[in-house]
């Protein structure tokens, strides 16, 4: 009980210090799938589980484009609900996958609670700029923009984890096996159109025999994912240098 406390505690400040202020600044970090499955396996004594959820729930969102500003998804949220129930209840990555995915869309939903919450603290700041209260701008901008997220954040991370692990390990035994199947094929899938979605955004056909080579690399060959990042760098950084040659003329 006293390491689920812990994993709650330490889950729900994440979120709320994620979109806080020193957040922003650590942003593509702390918002890592791959980096909070390392981090909260670390907290809980099974570094290499949690990599591995962190790992496959990144892959979803690969291609995620935060147009304008607006998350399509929020893969913080979905990660630091979906790596714990891993962690503590011991399901398949693919299950994580599946629950990550309607995690990720309550995030936005937050996220666009707190906007409209943070557009009144503008107006507030404003009254107190034309009064030049500097201390009252300032408390708008930080003080009271930090409480609020925190309101909204931490309890639905505390509760999840804190609660949800017998919870879903009640679920799991009355969920027929069939539904449980679909989920895990469903969890297999889902990284692929991660993928694929990544490939579409480059939209340079040139470039999918590559994602084809290192596909049946890593398959066939059995090649480990260290190897496939450091032949994929060397492989990018070639292209690279040769296209800048090639633009010199040289």
């Amino acid at each position: 009980m006293h390491s689920t406390f812990i994993l709650a505690l330490c889950s729900a400040l994440w979120y709320w210090f994620a979109a806080g202020l020193a957040g922003y600044t650590l942003y593509p970090m702390l918002k890592s799938p791959t980096f909070i499955g390392f981090c909260l396996g670390l907290i809980w004594g099974d570094v290499t589980t949690g990599l591995i959820a962190g790992a496959g729930i990144e892959v979803i969102y690969l291609g995620m484009v935060p147009a304008g500003g607006n998350i399509p998804s929020d893969k913080a949220l979905a990660a630091l609900i979906s790596v714990p129930i891993v962690l503590q209840t011991g399901v398949s990555t693919e299950i994580a996958i599946s629950i990550a995915v309607p995690m990720g869309i309550i995030g936005v939903f937050i996220n666009n609670i707190r906007r409209t919450g943070n557009a009144f603290l503008v107006h507030w700041a404003d009254k107190y700029a034309e009064e030049g209260d500097l201390s009252g701008v300032w408390h708008c901008a930080t003080t009271y923009s930090l409480i609020f997220g925190f309101v909204l954040r931490f309890p639905i991370v505390f509760v999840i984890n804190y609660f949800g692990a017998d919870l879903v390990n009640t679920i799991l035994h009355i969920i027929p096996k069939w539904i449980m199947n679909g989920l895990t094929v469903m969890g297999g899938v889902l990284p692929a159109l991660g993928f694929a979605t990544t490939i579409f955004i480059i939209g340079k056909k040139q470039y999918i025999p590559l994602f084809i080579i290192g596909f049946f690399a890593v398959k066939y060959f059995e090649l480990p994912i260290m190897g496939a990042a450091i032949f994929g760098t060397c492989i990018a950084l070639m292209m690279t240098f040769g296209n800048k040659l090639v633009k010199e003329g040289a």
